[in-house]
């Protein structure tokens, strides 16, 4: 469904701003690093180009002139720019301080004619007021706009902030002073009304239900980062040397160098991410069924078929890669002893065994698998750490005893214990009265078919326990409590889809109706988990969508895999120096030569050559193109347009050089061609 993807919202507000600022002139895009990569995700060089806009998707500058496409004049705020008062600008830009100063910078120096600008998302109170003042926006800025698109869509209904800071900056104890301006920064990324306040028409009348927001962080469920899952997309990204940055490939030894990308742009991926991997390999069979029926001249063999079909050459690397990522992922499911594992780990999560009974006996079967040589230390963590989640902490002797059968290095009990600054309770005293804590949703686990293998995947997380409660209107208000006073009492629960659209800030919070019909806009709902998501929770969202017949968006700082977050966990009790975080660098500043004043270009040296051996310069200029005197090339080095006169003889002779007749013999006369030679 293109129309409710992230990334073709993000796509069409970008587009339809810089295409509001196109006055039938070409322009140059300005963009800066932060900008740069909002962009480079969801919008195309040809887009920009389109626009009748140059644009920026690359470090080097190459010149080009009006119309052109294969050049890209490449302008980026930071870097060093001519300055060009023939074209006028369009700024879109990050609303940070140096960025401001960069900004200026440019205005003071005039450096283009006009200035439309774009801001990704609104700058602070202070910074405004700097640019309203400034004497230099009234005479050069003819348009300003915020987008509010200061996010990363990664997929059709998963959003990131790109900031794995934030898991130390709310969790770390050196980082206390650091939370309340984290959470505003998060707050002005996820909240509309500020937004709302200067944007009148938003949001515009709908007759879609109203859209919900909810907040929480990654103490809200702590098994989910642990779990192993075996779906296609969390179990690739659990099991398989995934590079993640900017885009995300898949790093193999088949690969020779060239690590194929997995994104959006891959249906396969697409479709099948969310599957179970058993699910899986019996629709890549299909698939392959289906090919050959299709194409009954290829041979019986996979490999054989995918290589008789060049001219579906991005089909067959799309196949091969995801068929060799499955098989890998099955070879190190079978390597780690994941089954076991995982069947110890479904009764810790959901707290009932397979029959859905308690289970009895976990103690010695963890020993077990801790003790077995093929299970792999980082595993053997989890399954201690899941231990002590379920029995709501052990005695300190106790859990000594399993590191000692897990064999873990020292740095590993770290871990352990930094939970504790999450919520979690990893230790009890003897003869502790304390009641076992009792998980606000209860532990969820998936109704399986009797004999069907997925029991090993019984476990969901509680953000599905959150999305279905919501939907029958019975989510614990005590825990998500609203942020604005809720309908009274006498109006129900279901009155609110009655209320009016025009006005977010006069809107109050709503529950959910019956089921719509399919004919009916969607609500969509928005989860924001600040301090990093898992990609099982992305699934439970993405399944939400579909049975609840909502648009469920997941929004977070940052997708966690165990790995990640186990790291993450173990930085807690690390000095904060070692963390490298952004609030302790040291602040940006707009780059000096950005306020250097123009110096003009030295003369050329005196030549010293042989004034007999230079060419006849002053004859040549007197050489003409169709009776037009030829241009000299400016100090620049750029050539002029030459362009015919419209009362130019048509006796004249195209594209022909010439001499003056009258002037002939004094040339003759003054370079002495002839008389040199006798």
């Amino acid at each position: 469904m293109a129309e409710t993807s992230a990334i073709n919202i993000q796509q069409r507000i970008i587009l339809e701003t810089l295409r509001s600022t196109d006055q039938g002139e070409w322009k140059v895009l300005i963009l800066d690093g932060g900008s740069k990569k909002l962009i480079d995700g969801v919008v195309r060089e040809d887009d920009i180009l389109e626009l009748n806009v140059t644009s920026l998707f690359t470090t080097n500058r190459v010149c080009i002139f009006a119309g052109a496409k294969d050049g890209v004049d490449i302008e980026q705020i930071e870097n060093r720019r001519p300055i060009n008062k023939e074209m006028d600008a369009v700024y879109l830009l990050s609303p940070l301080p140096h960025i401001l100063d960069c900004l200026m910078a440019d205005l003071e120096r005039r450096r283009y004619r006009r200035t439309f600008l774009i801001w990704t998302s609104l700058l602070r109170p202070d910074l405004q007021h700097r640019l309203d003042q400034s004497p230099m926006t009234r005479q050069h800025i003819v348009h300003a706009s915020v987008l509010n698109i200061d996010y990363y869509p990664r997929e059709s209904h998963l959003i990131t902030f790109r900031d794995p800071w934030s898991f130390p900056t709310l969790y770390h104890p050196a980082c206390d002073h650091l939370v309340r301006q984290h959470m505003n920064d998060l707050a002005q990324k996820t909240h509309l009304d500020q937004y709302a306040k200067y944007n009148h028409d938003f949001p515009p009348p709908s007759p879609r239900p109203r859209g919900l927001l909810i907040i929480t962080d990654r103490t809200l469920d702590l098994f989910a980062p642990l779990v192993h899952e075996f779906t296609y997309q969390a179990m690739v990204h659990d099991l398989l040397p995934l590079v993640e940055g900017d885009k995300i490939y898949y790093k193999s030894v088949e690969s020779q160098g060239k690590d194929p990308e997995i994104s959006e742009k891959d249906s396969i991926w697409v479709k099948y991410r969310y599957l179970h991997m058993k699910d899986l390999l019996e629709e890549l069979v299909k698939d392959f069924e289906t090919f050959k029926k299709q194409n009954p001249q290829f041979a019986n063999s996979i490999k054989d078929m995918l290589a008789g079909l060049p001219k579906y050459q991005e089909g067959k690397e799309a196949y091969s890669l995801h068929l060799s990522m499955t098989q890998d992922a099955m070879n190190v499911f079978q390597e780690r002893r994941l089954a076991d594992i995982a069947s110890v780990e479904q009764s810790l999560a959901t707290g009932l065994d397979e029959d859905h009974k308690k289970p009895k006996n976990l103690a010695d079967q963890i020993v077990r698998l801790l003790d077995d040589e093929g299970v792999q230390f980082p595993d053997r963590l989890r399954l201690i750490i899941q231990y002590l989640l379920y029995r709501d902490g052990l005695l300190p002797p106790d859990i000594q005893k399993l590191l000692e059968h897990a064999r873990l290095p020292a740095q590993d009990s770290e871990v352990i214990y930094n939970l504790e600054l999450l919520g979690a309770h990893t230790t009890r005293i003897l003869k502790d009265s304390r009641p076992v804590a009792q998980y606000p949703f209860g532990r969820k686990e998936t109704q399986a078919p009797p004999g069907n293998e997925s029991g090993l995947s019984r476990f969901e997380p509680a953000l599905k326990v959150i999305l279905e409660e919501y939907s029958r209107g019975m989510l614990d208000q005590t825990v998500f409590p609203f942020t604005k006073p809720h309908l009274d009492a006498a109006d129900g629960l279901m009155g609110q889809d009655n209320v009016s659209q025009a006005s977010l800030r006069s809107a109050k919070p709503t529950w959910a109706r019956t089921r719509p019909s399919a004919n009916e806009p969607r609500q969509r709902i928005i989860v924001f988990m600040a301090g990093g998501a898992t990609y099982s929770e992305s699934r439970a969202c993405y399944e939400a969508s579909q049975s609840l017949n909502k648009d469920v968006y997941l929004a977070t700082t940052h997708m966690l895999t165990p790995s990640l977050y186990l790291r993450q966990v173990g930085d807690l009790n690390v000095d904060r120096r070692r963390l490298d975080l952004p609030a302790d660098r040291p602040k940006s500043r707009a780059p000096e030569h950005l306020f250097e004043k123009d110096t003009p270009l030295p003369p050329p040296p005196p030549s010293h050559k042989d004034p007999k051996s230079q060419p006849p310069s002053d004859g040549m200029q007197r050489l003409r193109v169709n009776d037009e005197a030829v241009q000299s090339r400016p100090a620049n080095g750029r050539i002029q347009d030459y362009r015919p006169s419209t009362s130019q003889s048509s006796s004249s002779t195209s594209g022909r050089l010439t001499k003056d007749r009258d002037k002939e013999g004094d040339k003759k006369k003054k370079f002495n061609f002839l008389s040199s030679k006798k």
